[in-house]
């Protein structure tokens, strides 16, 4: 009888056995890793070491490399240093400056030169976000990012030189892994497969099954990150897979450690604030993230996957958010959770709006919720059309708070007629630009924004009938973007102006 390693459970087989035979419950969209028998075995990577007088610098090559640097030779030196940039050179090299300047982020390596001459060349890193001409190609220059060792880029100074650059080795155990999801697929004797990704949150002990409010807001930004039970790699670099669900998000420092293989971590600064980070190597600690958890399991597929690719993660504990739950399914999974749930009072078709503490691990770590509640009556059902106005309803997400919990709110600011307006605080740095926009009418139900073309934007409205002239915020139909449709209506009859407002987001 075969038998292949099943998430690290030795599991019979027999000829013709698929992945769907083994998973027969798993999401085709998601990839399954699949590891064939191997021997060990060492390549050469995209990184390179440099070794310089202030430190060591890993650097990952991102796309056709324009010189071979181990080539380049020894004693380069700071030939110029600034708060954006620091240069090292001089040596020859062969592409066509463009004579023109380039946006760069902080940690690009750039190829440039000096006076247009390509045999005046440099290695420029950047420090900063900036745009400057560097006397690169047309392109850009950039040869690749620094992944290890910004803070040795940054005291790089007069009188420092590279002392030598030397190619990163990286041995596997495998020499034939992959990604895939083909259902269909035919496993064999000996391979090993994995179906997904266990992390365990930063304040949770294994070995207690017992919690400490740890990095407790930084950990709730990941488990609102994860709860979908998807992690997308929307970058893949040989040190990391990141996933940019919450990209844009503030996220608080609470923990910091080195970034050890199967380390999570979420971003604390820069222009993807808030992305969670699964290292699949060792690098050193960075005060640009923070620690919310640990692979304990398959880790090989966020080594294997690419860059695009989405795949199973289960994260302990599961999210605590009772936000937007009837009062009565609330108690019973605060009971399965061995939390004690005392509500402001008591009644049927009472729907959570808040609950304190706010965060999984404060919850579980004390035992105890406190929640307030609202009639049914005053929570609204609505559905937000991400297909078709997807900037319209992240803003509105953002503004109401739906984007952290299943219910936000907004006030009545005004009604009349079929109209009913609420009132909102959009910063002026958020455009609202059209989007969605109605063509002939809009039906009765509508919910929409009012877009930057009018004054009123960021107004939000709901119309109780069609129209075939004026949107839901009273703007003509080219000042709307419609995000989406009230279910329920005749909730609307009762509100009254000054009245909060509750929304509660359902999928359908």
């Amino acid at each position: 009888m075969a038998t292949v390693m099943l998430d690290g459970n030795r599991t019979d087989i027999s000829t013709g056995t698929t992945l769907g035979d083994l998973l027969p419950d798993h999401d085709p969209s998601l990839s399954v890793a699949i590891i064939k028998p191997g021997i060990s075995s060492h390549t050469e990577t995209r990184q390179y070491l440099l070794k310089t007088t202030a430190g060591e610098i890993v650097v990952e090559i991102s796309g056709e490399e324009r010189l071979p640097l181990p080539s380049l030779p020894s004693g380069l030196e700071v030939r110029w240093q600034d708060r954006q940039t620091v240069s090292i050179g001089i040596f020859p090299a062969s592409f066509s400056p463009a004579r023109r300047p380039s946006r760069y982020e902080r940690g690009d390596l750039i190829l440039g030169c000096g006076g247009y001459d390509p045999a005046q060349s440099m290695l420029v890193f950047s420090r900063k976000t900036h745009s400057a001409d560097h006397g690169a190609a047309g392109d850009g220059g950039v040869l690749g990012q620094v992944i290890s060792g910004r803070g040795v880029m940054d005291r790089l100074g007069p009188g420092d030189k590279i002392l030598g650059i030397e190619p990163v080795i990286s041995f596997s155990e495998s020499v034939d892994a992959f990604t895939t999801t083909d259902m269909g697929f035919e496993v064999s004797d000996g391979m090993q497969v994995i179906s997904h990704i266990r992390i365990e949150a930063q304040g949770y002990d294994s070995a207690t099954h017992k919690y400490i409010n740890q990095a407790a807001e930084s950990v709730e930004l990941m488990l609102l990150a994860l709860m979908s039970g998807k992690f997308t790699g929307s970058q893949r670099m040989s040190t990391h897979t990141r996933c940019d669900t919450l990209a844009g998000t503030a996220v608080p420092y609470e923990a910091g450690s080195s970034r050890r293989e199967g380390s999570v971590m979420l971003r604390t600064s820069g222009k993807k604030q808030g992305s969670v980070y699964i290292y699949t190597e060792d690098l050193p600690r960075s005060l640009a993230h923070t620690r919310t958890g640990q692979v304990v399991h398959g880790i090989e597929i966020a080594k294997i996957a690419k860059e695009g690719e989405s795949f199973e993660v289960r994260v302990t504990p599961d999210k605590f958010d009772l936000v937007g739950v009837s009062l009565d399914k609330a108690i019973l999974f605060a009971s399965s959770q061995g939390v004690k749930l005392t509500p402001d009072r008591d009644g049927p078709e009472r729907i959570i709006i808040s609950q304190d503490p706010a965060t999984t691990l404060d919850v579980l770590t004390e035992g105890r919720v406190a929640v307030k509640t609202v009639p049914g009556s005053q929570v609204i059902d609505i559905v937000l059309d991400d297909l078709h106005a997807p900037e319209t309803c992240r803003i509105f997400r953002e503004i109401t708070g739906l984007k952290f919990h299943d219910v936000g709110r907004l006030p009545l600011f005004f009604a009349f007629d079929d109209v009913y307006l609420f009132e909102t605080k959009v910063p002026k740095t958020i455009n609202i630009k059209p989007e969605n926009t109605p063509d002939d009418e809009v039906t009765a139900g509508a919910f929409a924004m009012t877009n930057e073309s009018r004054k009123g934007a960021g107004m939000v409205g709901v119309r109780t009938n069609e129209n075939s002239e004026f949107g839901p915020t009273s703007e003509p139909f080219s000042g709307t973007n419609v995000l989406g449709r009230v279910v329920d209506l005749e909730k609307l009859s009762v509100l009254k102006e000054g009245d909060m407002v509750y929304f509660r987001e359902v999928h359908q």
